[in-house]
């Protein structure tokens, strides 16, 4: 049964118990708790990537690739069940799912502390990626279902903001305890956070779930799945390869899209869809999503090379670099939460339009960054590109969000945090893949006086030149500067490459993305005005309607 070419506006939905209203601000604050920790987790590790290198007892002698799987299978796992975490939220019941997910990412976090081996931390990391997917989708849709329309894109501000906060703290915070602790203490950290959140969700968080779900779509679901996964596995591959032309990265990723696309003709379909296509028919709607990925696509890269340039170029520690960031993570905080201020000024496009230059420019500044560019240069940059991304993320969101009904708040969420995931693996596997093909090209002929059964390693990365240039003593010291003016070039080419896709999601939020939308536009009972008080009003979960009625 074919669906019908653009579905109704959403509603707002019914009113939310007083009782839930009363503690909207406290439910917000035990969310933001539960998305910092699975949003910390990354940043932590990839402090500690040398320190689990080194071998027993100080680390437990992982290889280049274990370690990379110990960060992908995380991704792997969280990317690929994201959506239907989403769909089973709305069905079974968004707490039920988020004290599922933060109790398994506990139990991950506390046995990847005491992994004796690289197998043993990679696939502890998986099961912190199950935990991880059952949470992220959750807090949003919790949101959605504690607050009134007129004030969701204030906490929806509030909670982007939350992720600045973990993008600041993550790396400070793996470097103070690996300069104190041994390695598995950056997994450990978790575990007394998770037992404060699971007490404070029990107390807080009402419930609330689809009071119509109807029939579980299980083709569309595993269709999700396993796209999804080969996908993301595809994208990782080509990551690690630094090419996609593989055939152990073209046959995933194409086998991925394949299955998306049956999953999307399903859905069109089923007469019980897992996501209503028809949202997607909206421009607006469209855009969001895409500004979503293109946005993250353009930062993990930059990302990805700015660690670099940083710690192998200037010679920054982890912890040094972590704290270079912070104007980033600073300026999300202060402008999140104010962004929707903005957008009833001057409307989601020009905001979001202006947002994705903001984060151009400061992405192709770094296409003039040289090895003694000031400091203060750089932190005026990060500065720019916090403040665009902090006036990109809450419109976007607020437009997925309540382009939904409020009983599909999860899957809303799980489109939203599975198109940012993909964008930001293929950003990092892409733009990843430049700098190493451009890299590899540039030093290549300053390889000449390194024995042959070195020089495929030493062409592969900065670290990997410097660590032969180590390895072969006075001989190899003329090696340094080149590899420095190697990876400053692909630096620059990536950067270009990376602002490119920056100008592109501009593009997209300036012609797709509504403008100024006139007030009293979203009709009336959005609000809470006077004193109309509606504990006698269904809410949207049994839990939060006897509350009220108590």
């Amino acid at each position: 049964m074919s669906q019908p070419s653009s579905p109704p506006a959403a509603p707002a939905g019914p009113r939310i118990p007083e009782a839930v209203h009363r503690r909207r601000w406290a439910v917000l604050g035990v969310l933001m708790l539960s998305l910092l920790i699975v949003v910390l987790d990354n940043s932590i590790l990839n402090v500690a990537v040398k320190t689990i290198a080194a071998p027993a007892p100080t680390g437990i002698g992982a290889t280049q690739g274990e370690l990379e799987w110990a960060i992908n299978s995380y991704t792997l796992v969280f990317a690929g069940l994201l959506f239907t975490s989403g769909l089973l939220g709305d069905r079974l019941g968004r707490k039920k799912v988020l004290l599922f997910g933060i109790t398994v990412f506990g139990i991950g976090s506390a046995l990847a502390a005491l992994s004796g081996s690289p197998g043993e931390l990679i696939a502890y990391r998986a099961v912190m990626g199950l935990g991880a997917a059952f949470v992220m989708p959750a807090t949003l849709a919790v949101l959605m279902n504690v607050f009134e329309r007129d004030e969701q894109p204030k906490a929806i501000g509030i909670w982007a903001g939350s992720v600045g906060l973990a993008i600041a703290i993550g790396p400070i915070t793996g470097g103070i305890l690996l300069e104190h602790f041994w390695w598995g203490s950056i997994f450990l950290i978790n575990v007394p956070v998770v037992l404060l959140a699971l007490a404070l969700m029990t107390w807080l968080v009402p419930d609330s779930r689809d009071p119509k779900p109807g029939r579980i779509d299980i083709p569309g679901v595993l269709l999700s799945v396993v796209g999804l996964v080969l996908l993301v596995y595809g994208i990782i591959r080509g990551g690690e390869l630094a090419s996609f032309t593989d055939v152990t990265v073209l046959a995933p990723v194409l086998g991925g899209l394949a299955v998306l696309i049956l999953f999307v003709l399903h859905e069109r379909r089923s007469d019980h869809p897992a996501i209503d296509m028809g949202y997607f028919r909206r421009p607006a709607f469209s855009a969001a999503v895409a500004a979503i990925a293109l946005v993250f696509f353009a930062l993990m890269g930059v990302t990805f090379f700015s660690a670099f340039y940083l710690q192998s170029v200037r010679g920054y520690s982890a912890l040094q670099s972590g704290l270079l960031i912070l104007p980033l993570a600073v300026a999300q905080m202060v402008f999140a939460p104010r962004a929707r201020l903005v957008v009833e000024r001057f409307g989601a496009k020009a905001v979001c339009t202006v947002g994705m230059l903001l984060v151009a420019l400061g992405l192709a500044a770094f296409a003039l960054f040289d090895a003694s560019t000031p400091i203060w240069v750089m932190e005026v940059v990060f500065f720019l590109q916090g403040a665009g991304m902090a006036h990109i993320m809450p419109p976007v969101t607020v437009a997925i969000m309540q382009a939904l009904p409020r009983e599909k708040a999860g899957s809303g969420s799980a489109i939203n945090n599975t198109f940012r995931q993909v964008g930001g693996a293929l950003g990092v596997a892409v733009l990843g893949s430049v700098l190493s093909s451009t890299y590899r090209g540039e030093i290549e002929g300053h390889l000449g006086g390194v024995p042959e059964a070195l020089r495929a390693t030493a062409g592969e990365s900065v670290e990997a030149t410097l660590a032969v240039a180590e390895k072969l003593g006075p001989a190899g010291q003329g090696l340094v500067a080149p590899a420095y003016d190697a990876f400053l070039d692909a630096m620059h080419v990536t950067a270009i490459a990376s602002a490119v896709i920056g100008l592109i999601g501009a593009v997209v939020v300036a012609v797709f993305l509504p403008g100024r939308t006139p007030a009293g536009a979203a009709g009336p009972g959005t609000g809470r005005g006077g004193d109309d008080r509606r504990a006698s009003v269904p809410g949207p979960s049994a839990e939060a309607g006897e509350s009220a009625r108590r």
